[in-house]
């Protein structure tokens, strides 16, 4: 639906496709790779990832900011998408958690936006040829133009974006849990166990479970040398999620392969999954259009997870070596989606086991961190 005063605004893929649409958010230029994500909710979480930092959204739900944006449900503490993209657009919310509509919310934070675009099309197209660098604009209106200054982006392969989200400076997690939005609170609380989180872009929901089971959560740059780690004596070491291309994170990788000489229990989640796996002497590659949906099977023939992932890069899973085994697979494209150390306790998941937004099937992973944890403190 056109509201009115809409300004025209444009779109530009790499290969010289072009969309026109309306804009809203913030008037301006973005430019970065363009992806897609089939979420029907969680749009606020989604927006505010530092997974998505360097990226612009296609939403295929068809109708956004139904209910509005609210402080509670930020994941970190600013919008990390480059730019949005939408069929139609909602300016008047209904909700009663909604504090501001989702395009004053946007222009506040700079960020522009395109709707009126046929969205199912544009996913068509990114599923049919790949995730492409593309272009958003409300003053660039020639299609020229503006491809010119897309071309100029760089691509995300070999594209090191955690740097622009990791944290300055080390910290403790020490936020209060609101017990009502608090989906399943944990039973096995110990206040005696340290948990050190390397920030690669790492989500504020990771950060709640972690330390809804009680336990002390460190969380330092994405460069912090492993002597430096290891001097905060931690029971266990949490990889994060984070953006751009894994291999790209020359020191985070360094840096664990020097902390698993230690064999303290580690977890990783999306970008922690792949830097560990790195780190065991795999290879990661860039998927066509990569996993960004709530509802991504994974699992193995026993058991199915409906997970929340948000991904463009995986594990090769001819590079893992023999001490290394599957836990999970992507079950629609059979791409490695969990891993675990045969013999020593380290894990990881393809995928957003705290699920903010998403199903709670894999919720049990932190139960199962903390218990590595406790048996080699108690061992």
């Amino acid at each position: 639906m056109l509201k009115p005063n809409a300004k025209p605004a444009l779109l530009v893929l790499a290969d010289g496709t072009s969309y026109s649409g309306w804009s809203f958010g913030a008037q301006g230029t973005a430019v970065g790779e363009v992806v897609f994500n089939t979420g029907m909710t969680g749009y606020q979480e989604v927006l505010t990832d530092p997974s998505y930092s360097g990226q612009i959204i296609t939403f295929t739900y068809p109708e956004l900011g139904n209910t509005g944006v609210n402080p509670t449900d930020e994941e970190s503490n600013t919008v990390q998408a480059k730019a949005v993209i939408a069929r139609n657009i909602a300016s008047r919310p209904s909700n009663w958690r909604s504090t501001q509509s989702l395009p004053d919310y946007l222009q506040e934070r700079n960020i522009p936006g395109i709707y009126g675009i046929d969205t199912r099309s544009l996913t068509r197209k990114l599923r049919d040829y790949g995730a492409i660098n593309g272009g958003v604009s409300s003053e660039v209106l020639d299609p020229q133009r503006l491809l010119d200054l897309v071309q100029q982006a760089p691509d995300m392969t070999g594209l090191n974006l955690v740097k622009n989200v990791t944290t300055s400076e080390v910290y403790q997690w020490s936020e209060e849990t609101d017990a009502e939005w608090e989906f399943a609170a944990a039973t096995a609380q110990d206040h005696s166990l340290t948990i050190v989180a390397i920030d690669f872009g790492i989500k504020r929901n990771i950060l709640r479970r972690l330390a809804s089971y009680g336990c002390r959560v460190i969380v330092v740059p994405a460069n912090t040398p492993s002597e430096e780690i290891l001097a905060h004596n931690p029971d266990g070491i949490f990889l994060s999620n984070g953006p751009g291309d894994p291999s790209a994170v020359t020191e985070g990788i360094v840096t664990t392969k020097e902390l698993l000489k230690a064999e303290k229990p580690t977890f990783g989640i999306c970008m922690g999954h792949q830097i560990l796996g790195l780190s065991l002497g795999a290879e990661t590659f860039k998927l066509k259009f990569g996993h960004r949906g709530l509802n991504q099977p994974a699992g193995l023939q026993t058991q199915v997870e409906i997970t929340s992932q948000n991904h463009g890069f995986a594990i090769a899973e001819n590079s893992l070596g023999a001490d290394v085994e599957i836990t999970h697979l992507n079950l629609n494209d059979k791409t490695v989606a969990g891993l675990r150390h045969k013999t020593l306790p380290f894990f990881s998941v393809q995928y957003h086991p705290e699920a903010s937004p998403g199903p709670h099937d894999a919720d049990y992973l932190f139960a199962q961190f903390v218990k590595l944890m406790r048996e080699a403190k108690n061992a």
